[in-house]
């Protein structure tokens, strides 16, 4: 019962948990029945695809956010972090929201509708008021970011509910690009400034920590704010331009950040990582968007190697950190950032380069992404269903 109490007892810990268990079994639920040739997938009332892409995008993707939030929003702000009925509560709208989008299509679309929506409104109105204890506007942007997700959910809903034709393909980038944008945004505040933590331990001289031109980090900032709502307009050419730009700007700020420093410190080349798939997702999708190159593969190195990847090494800093652990990635979890970035490459090689053998690399790459998971897994459930090993209280 008390290790129960504690699982809800901050963000990170059920949220965390469940994004590795939902990645992990909803990778297993697309990747065999593919193996049989989409047997089991005909009784969704959508596209398989678009089953599979909503629940990694406002499944996965939204429980890690909700993790991050929950805890990372307090230590900015200086509040107490929510309450057990609080967590609990809302991690019970998350779970009704994937009970209502399970394959087999139990529920009618409308009711699927009202009950998959029900997540994001509660965690962004607990953040909000968080955030209005010290409103700074870097943070208050982010809320955005939430309404972003919240309104690409309802586009993709629209659609299954026939209330609209055509807007589940402009909601599903939207909720992408919403969530490769707030790794633009925080990925671009944490990768450079862990790294320069870790320097400074080594006493490394100032002159080689990471540098980021202000204008560059401005940029970065406004086009990955734009990203959502550009996928959202459904004009292709405007979101093609803003990914080339975007991804530009992401690459020229990466050069600054001393990457190679970080081989051999895979709890920091894992943030490095994610955030050179970022930049490469971004330029890919937007040379697709002009005929050059495949969309489908530009979309797997994002959501593969950036959000997959960027957000097992955010939820297992956090985590260590925050059971006050060193911040050493456990054996398991670097396996896990090495094994989600051969995911992703595998996936953008057999769409792009290796068609002839697409199925297999199709087939690898899902093997690839639920071990990863499971191996995060392995790590992070020691850490979440226990007490801090420093002793201090939450």
């Amino acid at each position: 019962m008390a290790a129960i109490w504690r699982l809800f007892s901050e963000g990170f810990r059920i949220f965390f948990l469940a994004a590795g268990v939902f990645g992990a079994g909803s990778g297993i639920l697309w990747t065999l029945p593919l193996a049989a040739g989409g047997a089991g997938m005909d009784a969704l009332s959508m596209a398989p695809s678009q089953w599979h892409a909503h629940e990694m995008i406002f499944g996965y993707g939204a429980a890690a956010i909700g993790g991050f939030f929950l805890t990372a929003v307090p230590n900015w702000t200086g509040t107490k972090g929510a309450r057990v009925g609080y967590i609990a509560g809302v991690f019970a709208l998350w779970l009704i929201g994937r009970t209502a989008l399970w394959p087999l299509g139990v529920v009618s679309p409308m009711t699927a509708m009202v009950a998959d929506l029900l997540f994001i409104p509660v965690l962004a109105w607990k953040i909000f008021s968080q955030l209005l204890k010290r409103p700074k506007p870097q943070n208050m942007v982010l809320l955005t970011m939430l309404v972003a997700l919240w309104v690409s959910n309802l586009l993709m809903h629209l659609e299954w509910t026939d209330l609209t034709d055509d807007t589940a393909r402009q909601g599903l980038l939207g909720g992408l690009m919403t969530l490769v944008g707030l790794i633009g945004v925080l990925g671009g505040r944490v990768t450079p400034a862990f790294t320069r933590n870790a320097m400074k331990r080594v006493a490394v001289p100032e002159v080689d920590w990471p540098h980021t031109p202000e204008l560059l980090n401005k940029a970065a900032i406004a086009t990955s704010l734009v990203l959502p709502w550009a996928a959202m307009s459904g004009v292709d050419v405007l979101l093609a331009t803003v990914a080339l730009i975007a991804g530009a700007v992401h690459l020229a700020r990466l050069s600054g950040w001393k990457s190679l420093w970080t081989a051999g410190q895979p709890i920091l080349w894992s943030l490095h990582i994610g955030m050179a798939f970022l930049a490469l997702g971004l330029i890919l999708w937007g040379l697709a968007g002009f005929g050059i190159g495949q969309e489908v593969a530009a979309i797997h190195v994002l959501g593969i190697g950036c959000v997959g990847g960027m957000t097992l090494a955010v939820m297992s800093r956090a985590a260590l950190g925050h059971t006050g652990r060193t911040l050493i990635a456990p054996g398991p979890v670097a396996w896990a950032y090495g094994v989600m970035a051969c995911a992703a490459l595998i996936r953008w090689v057999g769409q792009s380069v290796l068609m002839a053998v697409y199925d297999f690399t199709l087939m690898l790459s899902g093997g690839l992404w639920v071990a990863a998971m499971v191996l995060f897994l392995i790590a992070i459930y020691p850490m979440v269903i226990a007490p801090r090993v420093d002793g201090k209280s939450a």
